[in-house]
């Protein structure tokens, strides 16, 4: 049966999560097998999302890092790390909506973090948005 969007942002999420794990542990993997024991069908999205992700790293993480008042990305339990990732980079990088990309990190979060992180997650992105997006989205006009 098919998954829809949300549904497979949790195995993006999941896989995401497994990754920032063997990343930090400087253990071997392969990217298309961390997605392959996160999911039993193959989709476009999800390879399209995590290897996005992957390769835009350094500076998802600063757009991040740039919001956190106090914080660091690193500093932040490895779900709540990859909710951020995937929701900076869906507004960064795609053609999600960004009212889309804010709630289903935000719905993620209610998921897979506790209240304050929720809190945080949904105040970085938007502040993202605002901060990176809007901008981007004026001068390209």
């Amino acid at each position: 049966m098919a998954k829809n969007r949300s549904e497979l942002r949790e195995v993006i999420v999941t896989s995401l999560y497994q990754v920032i794990l063997y990343l930090n542990n400087e253990m071997e993997f392969e990217v298309d097998e961390v997605i392959k024991e996160n999911s039993r069908i193959k989709n476009e999205f999800v390879n399209e999302t995590v290897n996005g992700v992957l390769n835009n790293y350094e500076e998802l993480t600063k757009v991040i890092n740039k919001y956190l008042t106090n914080w660091t990305l690193d500093r932040l339990g490895k779900i709540d790390q990859a909710i951020l990732l995937v929701g900076a980079y869906e507004l960064l990088k795609t053609d999600t909506p960004q009212v889309v990309a804010i709630n289903e990190a935000v719905e993620l979060s209610k998921k897979f973090s506790d209240d304050d992180v929720k809190g945080l997650i949904n105040g970085v992105l938007d502040k993202i948005y605002h901060e990176e997006v809007e901008w981007w989205i004026v001068i390209n006009i």
